[in-house]
């Protein structure tokens, strides 16, 4: 009998635009089925963990706000958070209210940053934010505007908008008075508009129409939209507290990233991001912004991952609203930080990074000195659902030019908005089909 003659094909890319970090894909398919989806964080490991070894807890703050030039306070926060639970500190109720409002500035540049400048040109046939402002060059000034009020309130807080200096264990190094504010709440009234906008400008995107059976995790809090509180909760029944993580997943190293995989014990892939937020706290956005949402005619909660791009100019929209509301009631705290005492022990905690939750653990003795670290970024993850929806597109792309199917897989990857040198790193395409 003749053999049977194979067909490969592959198609490669050399790094994922419009995402931070670098790495590779490879998919291979054979008879038409998807046999291997290996997404490759190749970007050498980044050590943190190991040289946050040895040092005094005041320092880590600082040190962990370098991981990422994006989303620094989350990083900030998680740490000040773990050191706090551990030291039994104490929050005043203005510094808890700085810390969201400093938590707001960053998802506003940040969201804005992946709405309108990394996702867009995916859904309106541009090649880069270069292009996307010749044909929409409104659309892209209403985004430079948001990310500006967003870095305003970050440099107002942390002493600059990239790796800030202002938090630390107990609260800030320095409390702003009031007269201090009132630059940023007219900043923030007037880009509100931009925001309501920008909700309507994504919701009317031609998206593609799909649904999954996907784990949405976030953390959930009784009386707000989750940034620096709450509980994991979870669309399949998850409900644990912080210092549970490690009995609700479990990370693993696979062979081809340099990041971790983490999955939920006994289930698998999960979901973190605006998306899981929204899907899993909607009601909690307010009456204003969920007004806004309702109009769109867009269902919540909702298992397309492309409405993730939606989902986050509604967390725009929220964070520009509560940071006014904060900035209305702020009166400065009697002093900026609390005082503490080491102890030794371990301390867990969990905040809302914009792309989901990050969790941070620390070992330390008492004197303070850290003797061990833990940090499980939310893009490593997304890793093992990043795959699933790669698995799941692929038999539909595998008709298309090369060039097609090298954007259908970009695309699906940006809507988890990598940031791939925090988990640490993307992208070289490879198909393999046969």
């Amino acid at each position: 009998m003749p053999s049977r003659r194979t067909k490969t094909r592959t198609i490669r890319v050399d790094y994922l635009t419009r995402a931070e970090g670098e790495g590779a894909l490879h998919i291979s398919v054979r008879d038409g089925q998807v046999t291997e989806v290996q997404l490759k964080i190749f970007e050498p490991p980044r050590f943190f963990e190991s040289f946050l070894r040895g040092r005094e807890s005041r320092e880590v703050p600082d040190l962990t706000a370098r991981i990422c030039g994006i989303c620094p306070v989350a990083y900030q926060m998680s740490t000040v958070h773990a050191f706090e639970r551990l030291y039994g500190v104490t929050i005043d109720p203005a510094v808890r209210a700085l810390r969201r409002l400093y938590y707001c500035g960053e998802w506003i540049e940040s969201h804005a940053l992946h709405i309108h400048m990394l996702a867009a040109p995916d859904f309106l046939g541009c090649e880069s934010i270069i292009t996307l402002a010749e044909k929409d060059r409104p659309a892209v000034e209403r985004g430079l505007r948001l990310r500006k009020a967003g870095n305003a309130i970050v440099t107002k807080l942390g002493g600059r908008s990239v790796h800030p200096v202002g938090a630390c264990i107990g609260g800030f190094t320095r409390a702003p008075k009031r007269e201090e504010l009132r630059g940023l709440h007219e900043q923030l009234l007037q880009v509100r508009g931009d925001a309501v906008e920008s909700v309507r400008w994504v919701s009317r995107f031609d998206l593609p129409d799909i649904s999954r059976d996907i784990e949405f995790v976030s953390l959930r809090h009784p009386d707000e939209y989750p940034m620096n509180d709450g509980r994991i909760a979870s669309s399949k029944g998850i409900d644990a507290a912080q210092e549970e993580f490690d009995d609700v997943f479990e990370e693993h190293q696979v062979s081809y990233s340099n990041a971790l995989h983490c999955l939920v014990k006994g289930r698998g892939a999960y979901f973190l991001g605006p998306l899981a937020r929204v899907n899993l706290n909607f009601e909690r956005l307010g009456p204003e912004v969920t007004s806004i949402a309702r109009e769109t005619g867009i269902p919540w909660p909702n298992s397309n991952p492309y409405m993730s791009i939606v989902a986050r100019t509604l967390e725009v929209l929220y964070a520009v609203d509560e940071a006014i509301r904060i900035i209305d009631l702020y009166e400065p705290p009697p002093m900026p930080a609390a005082e503490f005492t080491a102890r030794p022990g371990i301390g867990r905690a969990i905040t809302e990074a914009p792309r989901g939750s990050l969790y941070h653990a620390y070992e330390s003795d008492g004197q303070g000195m850290v003797r061990a670290a833990r940090i499980v970024p939310p893009t490593s993850q997304n890793q093992a659902r990043i795959e699933e929806d790669l698995r799941e597109l692929v038999p539909e792309i595998l008709q298309g030019s090369r060039a097609e199917a090298t954007r259908a897989c970009e695309t699906a990857i940006r809507n988890y908005d990598p940031c791939i040198s925090c988990s640490t790193h993307f992208l070289r395409l490879e198909i393999d089909a046969e």
